[in-house]
């Protein structure tokens, strides 16, 4: 879901520039990987790198096809006009946590990087009873929206177009964890020639603008 907005509009690009269709079908990484798992027919997967991996030595995708598409780092969100809580090192971060009545995580790579960070600051257990888990596929902008939570942790791309929240900004430095993107053509591809060539556009310096507007940089 990370990935949604910005391979729309390249997709999109790529379509007036080569008259080519592309049909993209968007789901959360976990639901996205279990159906190519389960050999539903896709020409191509976008996922975390690491989720690629998995699929590689599943035999589910061609290892050599491999491109990075963009990358990604968390980002911080509570509900439009609500206080914002100082994010700018890691220390007001960790208060901002605890002193937050609930905290939004998302089932993709930037919650289970935030459940690692809590334990390593050795306040999952105190944490744990107001952690609200949002639904594979389900933005975690929205649950803050809708005031389930307080404060939301998710991709940047993902919460940069959410209405009804305030992006605070990203994580501080030291502690930031970026996500890189990664597509890949699926063992059980249809159209391999067409999948390499939109492969080829996705990782192109003609990408670039496309993700920078959609909170993510060119991998």
């Amino acid at each position: 879901m990370a990935t949604r907005q910005v391979l729309a509009e390249l997709v999109a690009a790529y379509e007036r520039r080569t008259g080519q269709a592309v049909a993209i079908e968007s789901v959360g990484g976990l639901d996205a990987a279990r159906r190519i798992e389960d050999d539903e027919v896709f020409d191509i997967v976008v996922l975390a790198a690491d989720a690629i991996e998995r699929l590689v030595v599943t035999g589910c995708v061609d290892a050599a096809s491999r491109v990075a598409v963009a990358r990604s780092g968390i980002a911080v969100a509570v509900a439009s006009g609500a206080t914002r809580p100082d994010i700018a090192t890691e220390a007001a971060l960790r208060d901002a946590i605890l002193g937050a009545r609930s905290i939004g995580y998302s089932t993709g790579p930037s919650g289970t990087y935030l459940l690692k960070l809590f334990e390593r600051w050795g306040i999952a257990e105190r944490v744990a009873p107001r952690l609200v888990k949002a639904p594979s596929g389900v933005p975690v902008g929205t649950l803050v929206a809708r005031g389930e939570v307080a404060l939301g942790f998710q991709q940047l791309s993902e919460l940069i177009h959410v209405p009804g929240i305030d992006v605070l900004g990203e994580l501080p430095a030291a502690i930031q964890s970026t996500t890189t993107f990664t597509a890949a053509i699926c063992t059980l591809a249809r159209q391999h020639e067409a999948a390499q060539a939109l492969l080829a556009f996705l990782a192109s310096p003609e990408a670039d603008s496309a993700k920078l507007q959609n909170g993510m940089s060119p991998a």
